[in-house]
């Protein structure tokens, strides 16, 4: 073949597929160049003026490298990985890092091994970083534990690219023997690690990246994003559903700006389908100010470097034809969407078959409890003082505020108030376990919400004014195998939208999911939830104990910052 690449390029044959008179971003000196792009078999081979057996006008159009996720869990998008590539792919997005913590908390191995075959068929690379935080913490209750003797087995399977997020950076801080095992089985296969260490600081997070960890995607401030990229670290900038750091682009300049990279964490097929994927956050980025060539750099090359993917994020000979043709530096439009030399999507449609999707017993049926009824929600209190949990639009850091409950017959009172009560239910083992809290400002009214999506261990989080709204939540959860729910205590009516893939992912076809998605949503929405609010993703992170402030677990009520328990009674 390097016959084949060296003949076309010197221009003594044609090249297979030339993209005549383009503009393209030359993300290597940071400028816009003009000139054909000339392509044999998925590589390119030369810019310059070309001939090809095929060639494809791109005169108003520029090409610039196509997308790079540094930080997905496509779990997150409720469709299965044939149908997330079929929205990402003709926005311009061919390669993804993808970490699949969620469904592997459920399915354990079974859940990587899902996503790995799933995504065989489909013009995406999905770089699998095995979970490293199965459960995020021992406090929950998840459906498959993986200690550091099962990170050293699966770690060295070919299909597993590095070690994902790691969220116990107090582990790593404590030199945890089962932590420092799993850090060293990735370092012994030469994997790359990701990060996951929101407000770590100074000497501790020198302690962090002795660990060989290489990414963070939490950063709040500029003094932290500062001194982890002088620490050797890349910071992505973060453009997901429920969590957004776009405005830390502020922080780029000149000197820095091949460290940071883009990702999107958690974005859900209704947000892929209206508002698109990094094609979205580029587009925001350069509204805001960015240089659009450095943002594409930073989508595209930074990513490529920080993960070692060689041959991949630019435009030049012997680089990957992974390239996006679009309308302009601006809109971002993809006209075109090129993988390995085929175009695989042309005007914001995929050109590719998802009807035939993998899909395995193993990662089905997965909602296990006993039948929930009205008494298990219950909650007494000592006194009328208690700690409710508050979150803020557009994050997942929770607060806890102090708030006056009336109870009657030992039960918490909070209909016609601006309090929910909020539980947890274990939904793997059948334990019974049934964290019970109070959450504020949220909206929602007359009735009860529930969601099988609840980071990391994804237990059951419900919300409601109404036990017995509560308790028929949870068994339509358990009736359909997982999705997100609505029972209208007026009506007696029940909305549900069904997950059947680990009580995450929908089998279904991406147009089928988002237009009923969005619809739930919506009725949500006309219950109260407040449109600041992602109505359920938000509800998601309320049990993530690796971020602050106080989140509920299936175990209780939980203080991230003292990382113990804490006592509902204030």
């Amino acid at each position: 073949m390097l016959e084949k690449y060296i003949s076309a390029a010197k221009r003594a044959d044609k090249a297979d597929l030339v993209l005549k008179n383009a503009s393209f971003v030359d993300v290597f000196t940071g400028k816009i160049r003009k000139g054909d792009i000339a392509v044999v078999g998925e590589k390119i081979v030369g810019t310059g003026e070309y001939e090809g057996k095929e060639e494809v006008d791109c005169t108003g159009l520029t090409v610039i490298p196509s997308y790079i996720d540094g930080h997905v869990h496509i779990e997150s998008s409720q469709l299965s990985p044939e149908e997330f590539a079929s929205l990402i792919v003709p926005r311009g997005t061919t390669t993804i890092i993808a970490d699949p913590h969620e469904i592997t908390n459920v399915c354990g191995m079974a859940g990587c091994e899902y996503i790995s075959k799933a995504s065989e068929n489909v013009p995406l690379d999905v770089k699998l970083q095995l979970p490293s935080c199965v459960p995020a913490t021992p406090f929950e209750t998840s459906g498959a534990i993986l200690d550091g003797k099962d990170i050293e087995t699966h770690i060295q399977h070919d299909y597993i690219f590095g070690l994902g997020e790691f969220m116990n950076y107090p582990g790593v801080l404590g030199c945890n023997p089962d932590v420092l095992k799993k850090l060293e089985a990735a370092h012994a296969e030469g994997k790359i690690i990701d990060g996951h260490a929101p407000a770590v600081y100074g000497y501790d997070l020198n302690a962090y990246l002795c660990g060989g960890i290489s990414t963070d995607h939490e950063c709040v401030t500029g003094e932290e994003i500062e001194e982890k990229i002088s620490k050797g670290m890349y910071v992505h900038i973060r453009h997901g559903s429920s969590t957004q750091n776009l405005g830390n682009a502020k922080f780029i300049t000149k000197e820095n700006m091949r460290r940071f990279i883009l990702c999107t964490d958690d974005r859900h097929a209704a947000d892929l389908k209206e508002k698109g994927h990094l094609d979205d956050a580029l587009r925001r980025l350069v509204a805001n100010g960015l240089d659009p060539v450095t943002a594409v750099t930073c989508a595209t090359l930074n990513c490529a470097e920080c993960y070692g993917l060689k041959w991949k994020g630019a435009i030049a000979p012997f680089y990957f034809a992974d390239l996006a043709v679009v309308d302009n530096l601006k809109n971002f439009n993809a006209k075109y969407v090129f993988k390995n030399g085929k175009l695989v999507a042309k005007d914001g449609k995929p050109l590719f078959d998802t009807s035939k999707r993998y899909l395995p017993k193993s990662v089905l049926n997965t909602v296990h409890l006993k039948e929930m009824k009205a008494d298990d929600f219950v909650l007494p209190l000592k006194g009328k003082k208690a700690k409710a949990m508050t979150i803020l639009p557009g994050g997942v850091v929770t607060g806890c505020e102090i708030v006056e409950v009336e109870s009657k017959n030992g039960d918490a009172q909070v209909e016609g108030t601006d309090l929910l009560k909020m539980a947890v239910v274990e939904r793997h083992k059948m334990t019974g376990n049934i964290g019970k809290g109070l959450f504020k400002g949220y909206g929602f009214k007359g009735g009860a919400m529930g969601i099988t999506i609840a980071h990391d261990s994804h237990n059951i989080i419900l919300l409601g004014d109404d036990n017995e709204s509560l308790a028929k939540a949870a068994n339509h959860l358990k009736k359909i195998g997982g999705g997100m729910v609505i029972v209208d205590k007026n009506s007696g009516e029940i909305h549900s939208l069904t997950l059947d893939i680990g009580g995450l992912m929908s089998s279904r076809d991406a147009e089928g999911l988002q237009r009923d998605s969005r619809a739930l949503i919506e009725r949500a929405h006309a219950m109260g939830v407040k449109r600041e609010f992602e109505a359920f993703m938000s509800l998601a992170f309320t049990s993530l104990a690796v971020i602050p402030k106080l989140k509920l677990l299936d175990t209780g009520l939980f203080d991230v910052e003292k990382f113990a328990f804490t006592d509902i009674n204030a």
